[in-house]
């Protein structure tokens, strides 16, 4: 009997080129697109940002909400997209339809209805096409989304982010010839009101003219205190007056009716702009100036 020996140098050199074989085989491996890619949307809001993952299954031929539609029939629950669960996060705690939601990120599912989308945020981000396993105990809110006929037909199920505002935004999901929408609404003015309060109020001396000059911005949006917004916006222009900061205080005084006082910020921040070469803000003086001068021949 014959018997075969193997030393250790070729035993390491077998298992080395077995090795490598194997990485070679999985280096090989044949990646093919998805027939629903998945796709992210991320939008700040507010101050607020709201990440959406989901995939997006195609008709092809096919009816998206039909009673006994293989994609997303009438009254069943859906993942909200194709693959796995459709999610959605915030940075911070938001309202949706009315109901708050803790900053998180959640599994977005719904059920088509023809008049409306009932909606869900759950717990559960790992159903997948599987839902039913789902848990009601799991949920975090539910709320409507009114459904709306597209004027073009949507090939491809898209969600996006529409109707901003300073703070709120609508969810918009659109797929054949229907659209679903809900809104998000996130807290905003208690944010800015602590950053000014901590930079400007009580910023004593270190307050920037870049910080007084966005806090009197902001009282200027919103209707908030006219006479401090003011008080800011000349801070800020005291040592480096900037045209755009100048035509602030301009719009400012016209708020309050001081029209001889919004012509002659107007008229500064207009000389300003000329030198810079900024024509927009040029216009834009002109057309604060003409209606300041309306204001003083009203009276």
């Amino acid at each position: 009997m014959t018997t075969l020996s193997i030393s250790p140098r070729a035993g390491f050199a077998a298992l080395a080129l077995t090795g490598m074989l194997l990485a070679g085989s999985a280096e090989a491996q044949i990646t093919t697109p998805q027939p629903s890619p998945k796709s992210t949307v991320t939008q700040r809001v507010g101050l607020t940002d709201i990440t959406i993952t989901y995939s997006r299954p195609s008709l092809k031929g096919r009816t998206a909400f039909g009673a006994a539609s293989p994609l997303a029939p009438l009254g069943k629950r859906w993942r909200t997209g194709a693959n796995a669960t459709t999610t959605i996060k915030f940075s911070d705690e938001v309202i949706m339809e009315g109901k708050k939601i803790p900053a998180g990120e959640y599994g977005l599912y719904s059920i088509p209805n023809k008049d409306a989308w009932a909606m869900v945020l759950n717990k559960n981000t790992k159903l997948g096409a599987n839902v039913d396993g789902f848990k009601d105990e799991e949920n975090v809110a539910t709320f409507s989304a009114k459904t709306y006929k597209l004027l073009n037909k949507v090939e491809t199920f898209t969600m996006n982010f529409s109707d901003l505002t300073p703070a709120t935004a609508n969810v918009d999901m659109q797929w054949e010839n229907t659209g679903a929408k809900f809104r998000i609404t996130t807290e905003v003015d208690a944010k800015v009101m602590a950053q000014i309060n901590e930079k400007v109020v009580n910023g004593g001396a270190a307050v920037t003219p870049d910080n007084y000059a966005a806090a009197a911005v902001y009282y200027y949006d919103n209707n908030k205190d006219l006479k401090q917004a003011l008080t800011w916006i000349q801070k800020a222009n005291e040592k480096d007056p900037k045209f755009w900061n100048v035509q602030t205080e301009a719009k400012i005084r016209l708020k309050m009716k001081d029209y001889k006082g919004a012509i002659t910020a107007a008229e500064q921040s207009k000389k300003l702009a000329t030198e810079a070469k900024n024509n927009d803000y040029v216009k834009m003086n002109d057309d604060l100036i003409a209606e300041a001068k309306k204001g003083t021949s009203a009276k």
